[in-house]
């Protein structure tokens, strides 16, 4: 994929940014999750928003994409205050947004996805897609799509989904784009060609908010950086005055250091599970590190680093390209998600609701689905014992204090701490090995956090051992005994003891970009 030509030439410069937000606040639950921001975007600039985890930059955004509404502040556009109530108002604003989990609908078309709640050409009182499609290829051309307009979103890589997106954006006549992570699932060359098409829509004079943990990226792209901590805006950079290390240092709150991995404690109890080279490209690239029986391992690092990918290996819902692994001592090469659950491992996925529930069914069915062959009657009469159903699974609703009407209430009706509850008692009645928690406290209240963080000290304190993926690094320091911290695939450094902090995660996470030769 190549783009031969700017989309148009070069725009006016302009004095007045084409967007501002002035002192906007948000808060969520008590928590203030932005605190008085402040920043403008002109036309025809490239501007970055980085930040680590948490910081606020996504609030940001879902303002103003009009998903939710701040509690004081406001936005302009051209200078004069506007108010965001719903998505459509921002798309009628000019505003376009390209999420990193892409808003195409699989069973229809590219054609069909561009030009979705717009009006299109007709003939004879039907759309005429062949008239739509004549319409539509010179600006899908021009930021390089290659697939037919015809084929079903399903078939389309995330590059040209990503494309597709864009186009979709240009249609609409937007006048910002805002990208968040818009090369963690692409390739080299996929991005090469993003990095183009970035330009050449700054070159027409289109305002991109370009939001991205890579700042390699950052550094190449952007006209100006905003950089959040802590739901504020701790400094706005201007291209002249942009350095990994000022950009890092504005991430995490002081300089980078070199890496350092202490050594490991001598006396440390027997390894349950031992990984080398695993390898699954190009999110997973040799990654090799040992699992002790009642340990709590974290995995710490960006959106794209591969932490999710990493759980997915050891689980056999992928195949690795290389590695080995060593379970209790013995060979363990799981060929399915079945196999390494009949070895003793378990998971809870990072989707709750898409991956690890059925929500139509009721609390019961959820809890034992890891666990049919403890409550049947026997082998040869494969029939459930409703008795042994119903006694295993109110313990485990007395022993996590899961709040339902009843084991027989449908699982979807919970909040999302309880739901969780129910995906972690699942493993609990299994009793694996290895139990892998990806984003375990993702969209809970505080009370079912600490309930959850409680919950997997003790299951260590048993034996179990744990590995605790998470993109928050406050949560990591006090659950862990040590953490490892990914970065592009790799393990960037491993952190426990003194060492073991939130700015040490947040700052190994960027080691990748702010220090030379500091991966392994």
């Amino acid at each position: 994929m190549t783009v031969s030509a700017p989309l148009s030439p070069p725009a006016a410069a302009s004095a007045r940014p084409f967007l501002a937000v002035e002192d906007i606040a948000k808060s969520y639950g008590g928590a203030q999750a932005l605190k008085g921001v402040s920043l403008a975007l002109a036309p025809g600039a490239v501007h970055g928003l980085v930040g680590a985890n948490g910081a606020g930059k996504s609030t940001l955004i879902r303002i103003l994409a009009g998903l939710v509404q701040p509690d004081r502040g406001r936005v302009l556009i051209d200078g004069e205050p506007v108010a965001i109530p719903t998505p459509h108002r921002a798309t009628e604003l000019g505003m376009s947004f390209i999420h990193q989990e892409l808003a195409l609908v699989p069973g229809m078309t590219a054609i069909e996805n561009i030009m979705l709640g717009l009006p299109k050409a007709s003939r004879w009182g039907m759309i005429d897609w062949r008239a739509v499609i004549r319409e539509v290829a010179p600006i899908a051309a021009r930021v390089g799509v290659t697939a037919p307009l015809s084929a079903p979103a399903r078939t389309l890589s995330t590059a040209e989904a990503w494309l597709i997106s864009i186009c979709r954006a240009l249609v609409r006549k937007a006048r910002l784009i805002v990208m968040d992570e818009p090369t963690a699932s692409l390739s080299a060359e996929e991005c090469e060609t993003l990095f183009a098409i970035v330009a050449d829509l700054a070159r027409s004079g289109v305002a991109v908010l370009y939001v991205s943990h890579r700042l390699d990226e950052i550094l190449r792209l952007c006209d100006a950086v905003t950089a959040f901590r802590d739901g504020r805006v701790v400094a706005q950079l201007e291209r002249a005055d942009l350095s990994r290390a000022a950009l890092v240092e504005a991430i995490v709150g002081g300089a980078a250091r070199p890496p350092a991995v202490p050594a490991r404690a001598s006396g440390r109890r027997e390894a349950m599970l031992t990984v080398e080279g695993l390898a699954r490209l190009p999110k997973v690239r040799g990654v090799g590190f040992t699992l002790h029986r009642g340990e709590v391992l974290g995995i710490g690092g960006l959106v794209g680093a591969g932490r999710s990918e990493l759980a997915r290996l050891i689980f056999g819902a992928d195949r690795p390209d290389a590695g080995t692994m060593v379970l209790d001592g013995r060979p363990f090469a799981p060929r399915s998600p079945a196999q390494a659950v009949r070895a003793g491992l378990g998971l809870v996925p990072e989707e709750r609701r898409t991956e690890g529930l059925l929500l139509g069914k009721s609390v019961a069915f959820n809890l034992q689905l890891a666990n049919l062959d403890a409550i049947v009657r026997s082998r040869a009469l494969p029939l459930i014992d409703f008795r042994r159903r119903e006694a295993s699974s109110l313990a485990v609703i007395r022993d996590l204090a899961v709040k339902t009407a009843g084991i027989e209430t449908p699982v979807g009706r919970l909040s999302g701490g309880n739901q969780q509850k129910v995906v972690i008692g699942r493993w609990l009645l299994r009793a694996p090995k290895v139990l892998i928690l990806d984003e375990p406290t993702r969209g809970v209240d505080i009370g079912a956090r600490a309930e959850i963080h409680r919950l997997i000290r003790v299951l260590a304190a048993k034996g179990m051992a744990v590995i605790v993926v998470s993109s928050e690094p406050d949560e990591l320091p006090d659950l862990c005994d040590r953490v490892l911290v990914m970065a592009e695939g790799r393990l960037a450094r491993e952190l426990e003891g003194e060492a073991l902090s939130r700015n040490a995660i947040i700052e190994a996470s960027y080691a990748h970009a702010a220090l030379e030769g500091s991966l392994p």
